[in-house]
């Protein structure tokens, strides 16, 4: 995926994440520390149903805009669901699930990753 291609998905699925208010959006860049992925986007979602329609909505816009080749693919429990575009996953998590796993603090070991709230 071309940068250009990967700031226009990125910023389709921020637009997503907003208009369905998912809380406390954070942005990790993890190109530097992991071989599958450049990004990861985490938010919270207020209960299962509210995480499965934000990922629906990420997915039918990702597909809306001519991306739908960038979905390797899609994990759905009640607590987490996980979107994989190859160098962007996302993780929507229910508050407990979130803080439980606690991925922030997971890809922070040495503290030098760059971590942006994006929306609260």
């Amino acid at each position: 995926m071309s940068n250009t291609e990967f700031k226009e998905i990125k910023n389709i699925i921020l637009k997503a994440l907003d208009d369905l208010k998912t809380l406390d959006v954070v942005s990790i860049d993890v190109s530097k520390k992991s071989n599958f992925t450049d990004l990861l986007l985490i938010g919270t979602g207020t209960s299962s149903t509210h995480i499965k329609a934000i990922s629906n909505e990420v997915i039918e816009k990702i597909k809306k805009n001519g991306f739908e080749k960038t979905i390797r693919g899609v994990e759905v429990d009640n607590e987490w669901v996980l979107i994989d575009l190859y160098d962007i996953v996302i993780n929507l998590m229910i508050n407990e699930t979130r803080e439980f796993y606690g991925l922030e603090k997971l890809w922070s070991i040495d503290n030098s990753y760059k971590s942006e709230i994006t929306s609260s």
